[in-house]
């Protein structure tokens, strides 16, 4: 019985030209599945979906065996900022997302779940989960994820706890999953070099394996425990391209889609998707 992992390996796309464009350039890069934002990820500007070219997307997606995509909000979404202007146009934007979404069922929608801006780790949970709580519904065709993060100034989601915290007050826990960004783990103090099942096991007893549904697939410029959110090519940084192969084989992570988010032109991710592929043997 083949007992390799499945792998679906891609990267962020421009949405500029459309959807379907972004499936057809992914083909070309080598890669089964892809990263798109939803908006200007600075300003929050958002691009129209056409009804037929979300449609064609989702045909191609189909037709060539495409893993999960993985949609990303905007960095400027922050549901706990202390500043209410800040916190509304962040709802808004979270609102109008997941809506949108909806013309591409059955993919993830992740986003970073903010800073607490000085308020208290607490308030920062209590709104995120609060947000969640108000725009997320039983019948929605789309998968919330929150992405871990390096733990940076009042940033919310530098645990695994502070995560479990913010599903557990969410209703519709059924919507709700998680990304691991390896750069952020790792920047964050989880030591994916020399003990990656013990992290893996970390992330199952908190959280649940089961709810990590997609990875962020970034070496790091920074020691572990550096808590600056730097990412970098494979191979190139602190964690090394052995432990990136450890991390993208691990059975545990199976199946589940791997974005790079490296610092790379075009041909770089596509040397980088090749790279990780090679790996299967």
């Amino acid at each position: 019985m083949d007992t390799k992992p499945l792998i679906y390996i891609g990267c962020h796309l421009s949405v500029t030209s459309g959807y379907e464009a972004m499936g057809k350039t992914m083909l070309n890069f080598g890669g089964n599945t892809f990263a798109f934002f939803t908006r200007n990820p600075r300003g929050g500007k958002s691009k129209d979906i056409l009804p037929e070219d979300a449609a064609a997307l989702r045909s191609l997606a189909g037709r060539e065996h495409f893993g999960p995509l993985v949609a990303h909000g905007s960095y400027t979404m922050n549901l706990c900022a202390a500043k209410s202007e800040t916190r509304e146009n962040g709802l808004d934007m979270l609102e109008k997302d997941l809506q949108r979404m909806e013309l591409l069922p059955g993919n993830f929608y992740n986003f970073h779940p903010g800073a607490h801006t000085g308020q208290g780790m607490e308030t920062g949970i209590a709104l995120i989960a609060e947000a969640l709580n108000r725009f997320l519904w039983p019948e929605m065709h789309t998968t919330v994820l929150l992405e871990t993060m390096a733990g940076k100034g009042s940033e919310v989601g530098g645990r695994f706890e502070e995560l479990r915290e913010i599903i557990d007050r969410v209703e519709q826990k059924d919507k709700l999953g998680v990304c691991l960004d390896t750069c952020h783990v790792w920047d964050g103090g989880y030591d994916l070099v020399n003990d990656l099942d013990g992290v893996l096991t970390e992330f199952d007893r908190v959280i649940s394996l089961n709810r990590l549904l997609a990875v962020h697939f970034n070496d790091s410029k920074n020691h572990c425990g550096s808590h600056k959110d730097r990412h970098e090519k494979l191979g190139q940084g602190q964690i090394g391209m052995e432990a990136m192969r450890r991390i993208a084989l691990h059975p545990a992570l199976s199946g589940r889609p791997f974005i790079l988010e490296t610092p790379n032109d075009d041909e770089g991710y596509i040397r980088e998707i090749h790279t990780v592929l090679s790996w299967l043997g």
